[in-house]
């Protein structure tokens, strides 16, 4: 079979015209990517430096928190022992109440039975 040198220069010059194309694209998407990279990096460095703040302020509002909880402790234990002090006085006067009983029952025994009416 016989080609012609036109159709052959024509094979060559597409080839070529194919290569360079492709290697145009090649170069414009590789451009494009490093672009997107860099573009990528300087969003993550912004978000890394924004939550970087946001965890500083959460933080600071856990340590507000645990304050908070320490001084609730302590109230807790202030709570805990009025409560012992309440007992001890409820102790304390339902005792004394058992004593006003028996000074009730001892004044009604020295007074002796109520007196009665007594006919004319």
């Amino acid at each position: 079979m016989f080609v012609s040198a036109d159709v052959m220069g024509m094979i060559i010059s597409l080839f070529a015209f194919a290569v360079t194309v492709l290697g145009g694209v090649g170069w414009m998407i590789g451009h494009q990517t490093k672009r997107m990279d860099q573009r990528f990096d300087d969003v993550e460095t912004r978000f890394s430096a924004q939550f970087d703040a946001v965890d500083a302020r959460f933080d600071a509002v856990d340590a507000r928190f645990n304050g908070v909880d320490a001084r609730l402790d302590r109230v807790d234990a202030r709570l805990d022992r009025v409560e012992n002090r309440l007992d001890k006085v409820e102790t304390g006067l339902s005792s004394l109440k058992d004593e006003l009983v028996d000074v009730k029952i001892a004044i009604a025994r020295f007074e002796g039975p109520e007196k009665r009416l007594q006919r004319i």
